[in-house]
């Protein structure tokens, strides 16, 4: 899995404030953001470490290995500031545990479409993950072509002295629709609203060409 790991220590958030008293309260709103991160990331790595291992077993029980690869992210504290506007909610680290479901996420490309629901069974049938949410973008694409499978899991978190349950958002598509979708993200983020606007059609006859072709694909690998 490629993700960036968070190493804002403790430590060095005091050294970075200078030990300075008068700002005790921001090392303890930093301290506080730090800890929350760090334990969003273990939930991240214990998701991730779950998918490799049913993919292992898939791959030695039935020769197919369901997934081509998986990438971590986190929400960068900006955008997850913006998130907290744009829902009215206070900044405490209690409020968004409690609001926030994507700080942790995991995209996993699949080889077929078939994949995207073996991984999804698999993982779901795990005893200490609980699915929470669930949006299938695949039966029901976006209006812009957009097709993927959203699920929000829960997984304890075995901590030093305590067992805290943490979410994970985890987005799983084809090696097709993911490329679709990169194309997309660059488009609307990346070029004047003029432009994306002239793309937008022909992007969503793209991305059911593709749908169509990797249905092709999968139906030869049936048969093979």
């Amino acid at each position: 899995m490629n993700t960036k790991r968070n190493t804002m220590s403790v430590k060095k958030i005091r050294q970075m404030l200078g030990g300075d008293p008068e700002l005790d309260w921001v090392a303890d709103q930093l301290t506080s953001v730090a800890q929350m991160y760090q334990l969003y990331e273990s939930a991240q790595h214990e998701i991730s470490t779950k998918l490799e291992n049913l993919d292992a077993e898939f791959e030695v029980n039935y020769n197919h290995n369901p997934i081509h690869h998986i990438d971590g992210r986190m929400k960068d504290p900006q955008s997850l500031m913006g998130k907290i506007q744009k829902k009215g909610l206070d900044r405490s680290v209690n409020t968004i545990k409690k609001n926030i479901f994507d700080i942790a996420g995991l995209r996993v490309v699949t080889n077929y479409i078939d994949d995207i629901y073996t991984v999804k069974k698999l993982l779901s049938q795990q005893d200490d993950v609980e699915v929470i949410k669930r949006k299938d973008y695949i039966k029901k694409p976006k209006e812009s072509g957009y097709r993927s499978l959203h699920l929000v899991v829960k997984v304890p978190v075995f901590k030093a002295h305590d067992v805290e349950t943490v979410p994970v958002e985890i987005q799983i598509r084809t090696i097709g629709m993911d490329m679709w979708a990169s194309l997309e993200h660059e488009l609307r983020y990346k070029t004047d609203v003029d432009r994306a606007e002239e793309f937008a059609s022909n992007l969503v006859d793209n991305a059911n060409a593709l749908f169509e072709i990797e249905q092709n694909f999968q139906d030869i690998h049936h048969q093979l």
